[in-house]
């Protein structure tokens, strides 16, 4: 084999640029790389494996010889193109929200679900960043007492929410210091009527309100969980928040299982070994994941593990991620190592 031809397609966005880190690590045989963008970024030329590449604009001619396309340039683009790749012979991984709940589309995170891909018929989503992170160090206390009960409350970092609001939060928090007047014009969402600033703030909203009274992110949590367990009866809530912090994602997740044998160390013992999960928990040293620490590593940091004082079966634990890296570019990767482990990659 000589390799495959991998299309990014977003390659100047935030996660467009860490895809093209992660594919300087990754275990899957690569001959080409093609960076594909908006016309606008046409042109710039980036870095890989210490070679220079040129960012060509993303057509539908541009996913000729393709064989594995990695989408993050937004939904709307990703309804546009992949389709497109796909009638290419391309398949692809897409990043955004646009094909997670299809029914046809698998929605994979490879710790938990890897065998999903295997049902693609051209496209595989990658789930949102913070259900993925909660995934991942979910699934092997699933696996071994069962889950009946998530409630689980996010502090997400400002990188979700793009390169633009990471800046603005950055101005704010120099004006604010300055006492001078500041803006907001991105927080909580582009698209609402009011933005409020987020430097030396919290928001309790991350996306517009829809039915309920909850957020788009906090039923894209709640919808992909159950689809990527394959359980729609599992009880499961969200709060998501965006907090002033740069990279990282954290969650405070409450969790009641089934099995009543579960306990505090065993819940440690098993994480101490499930993939892509680094324990850190010990509170007599203040050991415990901080998202400036996790800030561009692969894992899911988990700790905080303690026993509900009142419910018999109910545990509480603390799960930091990068969300660039897990929670987008990395886990997309992933998928790509696993196509090619499963054998599921013609190459062209």
């Amino acid at each position: 084999m000589s390799g495959y031809t991998i299309a990014v397609v977003g390659a100047t966005g935030a996660v467009g640029t860490k895809m093209i880190e992660m594919l300087e690590s990754t275990s899957l045989p690569i001959q080409q790389v093609k960076l594909l963008a908006s016309k606008r970024s046409a042109g710039k030329k980036l870095q890989f494996n210490n070679t220079e590449l040129v960012v060509e604009e993303t057509t539908a001619e541009a996913f000729e010889g393709v064989d594995i396309a990695l989408f993050s340039a937004g939904g709307s683009i990703s309804k546009q193109f992949a389709p497109e790749a796909v009638k290419k012979g391309a398949i692809v991984i897409d990043n955004t929200s646009a094909y997670r709940m299809d029914p046809e589309v698998p929605l994979v995170v490879p710790e938990v679900n890897a065998e999903a891909v295997k049902n693609h018929k051209g496209i595989i989503a990658n789930p949102n960043c913070s259900t993925i992170q909660m995934m991942v160090a979910l699934q092997p206390i699933r696996e071994k007492y069962g889950l009946n009960r998530i409630i689980v409350s996010t502090y997400q970092a400002v990188s979700g929410a793009g390169a633009a609001a990471v800046d603005e939060m950055k101005e704010q928090a120099q004006q604010m210091l300055n006492n001078e007047a500041y803006e907001a014009a991105i927080l909580p969402s582009g698209g609402d009527k009011k933005h409020y600033p987020i430097s030396f703030n919290v928001l309790p909203q991350i996306d517009l309100f829809t039915e309920g009274g909850y957020t788009y992110e906090e039923w894209k949590m709640i919808n992909e969980t159950k689809k990527i367990m394959s359980d729609e009866d599992i009880k499961i809530s969200a709060t998501c928040v965006r907090v002033p912090v740069i990279s990282g994602h954290s969650e405070s997740i409450y969790i009641e299982v089934l099995d009543k044998s579960a306990s505090v160390s065993g819940i440690q013992d098993l994480l101490r070994t499930a993939p892509g999960v680094s324990l850190q928990d010990d509170p007599t040293v203040q050991l415990y994941p901080t998202p400036l620490a996790a800030e561009g590593k692969k894992e899911t940091f988990v700790g905080r593990i303690r026993k509900d004082i009142d419910e018999e079966t109910g545990y509480h634990m603390w799960v930091v991620s990068d969300n660039l890296l897990k929670g987008a570019a990395w886990n997309s990767v992933q998928i790509a190592e696993t196509l090619h482990e499963l054998n599921l990659v013609t190459e062209k």
